[in-house]
């Protein structure tokens, strides 16, 4: 069946997308332990792309997983179909000139290269930076507490483990910053990137 695909070609280019966004279509990736902020900064750094007139799109777990993703259980199989089909789901945003903020834990390294592979130069990993200690402090869905109690199994950070990133282009160290500041520092660092990117 692949071989009778054939994209369309239509008449509004990535370009002409972008131009009528005011941005450069990215996907920024935010991998980390739950509770350590990825929803929390993305919300704050959406907040500021939009006082600067700017259109961005977030995916976040919870609601992905009630629609898109609702058929799948939380296997480990299940886990990265779920990845997959946000990725390419994240990509045609990209290509249509939106900046994509992607909030998964996405614990594991092929989890991440994977994605990177599907998303190709529009990828840009960020790791939100916390220790197990201060996300089972904060707690916000009352997931690790439940986790200690058995109550869920292969649960990241507790039975199920979470590979810190080896090659990551961002680190927001939520011990050291507000989610406010560290919008902000995701803000300079889109800055940097469309500037970069346009001297190429």
């Amino acid at each position: 069946m692949i071989d009778n695909l054939k994209p369309h070609i239509f008449n509004l280019t990535r370009h002409d997308k972008e131009k009528l966004l005011n941005t450069q279509g990215i996907v920024f990736w935010l991998t980390g332990l739950s509770g350590s902020g990825k929803s929390t900064i993305a919300n704050e750094f959406q907040r500021l792309l939009f006082n600067y007139g700017m259109h961005s799109i977030i995916l976040d777990g919870d609601d992905v997983r009630s629609g898109l993703c609702k058929d799948l259980d939380f296997s480990q199989i299940g886990r990265e179909e779920n990845l997959r089909r946000v990725s390419e789901v994240a990509k045609i945003f990209a290509k249509n000139g939106c900046i994509t903020l992607c909030c998964f834990i996405t614990p594991l390294e092929k989890q991440r290269k994977l994605i990177s592979e599907i998303v190709k130069s529009d990828f840009v990993l960020v790791h939100v930076s916390s220790t197990l200690k201060i996300c089972e402090e904060r707690d916000p869905k009352g997931l690790y507490r439940k986790a200690r109690n058995g109550e869920i199994k292969d649960f990241t950070g507790i039975d199920s483990v979470y590979e810190n990133p080896r090659s990551v282009e961002l680190v927001l160290d939520t011990l050291e910053s507000s989610p406010k500041m560290l919008a902000q520092e995701l803000f300079d660092f889109y800055q940097k990137k469309v500037s970069s990117r346009s001297q190429t």
